[in-house]
């Protein structure tokens, strides 16, 4: 089954906690803190695999996570490192952001790989903590969490000449002429339902890929059928070759299927419009002979090279394939997004550290940072309480308080239920 969009969720691994910990040694009855860091959190890691050629996998899962930085131990022991985790998928698929609708990477090559979610940081042992007035500090930092989004999985095909037109016109036929590929062929519309690809072989060492891109209509760029799932294939092609059926078989016009393609290659994107084209003008073993001639003049009249063709015995497609093998050789390769600097899509850390509101009389203080902050402090021992007081006026947190109104006696909500009497 061919799947060329899939939705799904990545986690990148948390980091792994600071240790407390301090040195025990039988003659060295006071050897001060020796709690070590957390590892780093394991990134999610997409790469392009030329094996691969559709999205199906993610049919069937569509949650994926990174391991956990381990915790740091005693003697300084930093924790190990949470393992990265690969996800394959086939060249030419587009990663994007799901709530910003941003690329974040585009996988052409065989073994390209993006970083899509970084690992967290670990958090630093007790033995940070540790200065000339605080020489057991029974505290340490948490690891911060490791990123997460929904994204977009988008598959384009790379190919570099893609068949155009509409249905029944012969684009499959001619592709198996060309190519081992074997689509499904019979005479009714959308015979094809998925687009193909196929290898046409140019001689030794010599070779080009060629895509079936089925279901074009009028109304294609408007999503009409199934015009936006495979008009998108088009955009990875450097040369387009336009099937038309000159015999008229289905009783429509030839110059009329011509120019309505192009106009919904144009609205569907501009630059579409402006790619090197040769029509394939089909079944002339059935054709009207004055009727290939009138549609060959008024085509070439427009600048295009024409070709007249008969996929089903074969005849005058070896003149095609030449001719167009001869002419991708010159042109350039499809573009690729990069993604620009201005353009760089949420990160975790840029995430606005804390929000102080008023819920019913009561200001309350939350957010990502006060969230890790909070998950590192030891409540029960004073100078880690006080290492927590510096952190909020250092923050911002108490001004932001005061900037809110608040006044001694106030209840003060921090997280979910962590509640105290503010005290200036």
């Amino acid at each position: 089954m061919f799947i060329d969009i899939a939705e799904i969720y990545v986690k990148a691994g948390d980091g792994g906690n600071g240790a407390v910990s301090f040195r025990r040694e039988k003659y060295v009855p006071a050897g001060g803190p020796d709690g070590g860091d957390g590892g780093d959190g394991g990134c999610v890691i997409f790469t392009a695999d030329g094996h691969l050629r559709t999205l199906a996998d993610f049919r069937y899962r569509r949650h994926y996570k990174a391991e956990r930085g381990q915790d740091g131990g005693s003697k300084k022991c930093t924790g190990r490192r949470g393992n990265d985790l690969v996800i394959k998928v086939p060249c030419g698929t587009i990663i994007k952001d799901k709530e910003t609708g941003l690329i974040i990477a585009d996988l052409v090559e065989d073994g390209q790989a993006e970083v899509i979610a970084k690992g967290g940081s670990g958090g630093k042992g007790n033995v940070h903590f540790a200065t000339s007035t605080r020489q057991a500090p029974n505290f340490a930092k948490n690891g911060t969490p490791g990123e997460e989004r929904w994204i977009i999985l988008e598959l384009k095909l790379l190919a570099d000449v893609g068949l155009i037109g509409f249905p029944n016109v012969g684009k499959s036929t001619l592709l198996s002429q060309v190519s081992s590929a074997r689509p499904k062929i019979a005479n009714y519309h959308f015979t094809t339902l998925s687009p193909n690809l196929g290898v046409v072989s140019m001689g030794e060492g010599e070779s080009f890929v060629m895509a079936d891109i089925p279901g074009l209509i009028e109304g294609a760029h408007e999503g009409v059928g199934l015009g936006h799932d495979f008009l998108k294939h088009v955009e990875r092609t450097r040369m387009l070759i336009h099937v038309i059926d000159v015999a008229a078989v289905d009783g429509r016009d030839p110059k009329d299927d011509f120019h309505i393609i192009n106009r919904e290659l144009k609205e569907y994107n501009e630059e579409l419009a402006k790619r090197p084209q040769v029509i394939a003008a089909n079944k002339i073993d059935v054709a009207d002979e004055k009727m290939l001639k009138n549609f060959t003049d008024d085509m070439e009249e427009l600048g295009y090279k024409v070709f007249p063709i008969s996929a089903a015995t074969g005849h005058g497609v070896r003149e095609l394939v030449n001719y167009v093998y001869e002419q991708i050789k010159t042109l350039p390769e499809p573009e690729v997004y990069k993604p620009e600097v201005s353009e760089i899509i949420y990160r975790a850390e840029e995430e606005e550290p804390f929000t102080v509101e008023i819920e019913n009389d009561i200001f309350v203080v939350d957010g990502p940072w006060i969230r890790n902050l909070l998950r590192g402090i030891n409540f029960h021992d004073r100078e880690s309480l006080q290492y927590f007081q510096r952190a909020l006026r250092r923050k911002g947190v108490i001004q932001a308080l005061e900037d809110k109104g608040v006044k001694e006696g106030d209840t003060v909500r921090i997280g979910d239920d962590m509640e105290f009497d503010y005290i200036p």
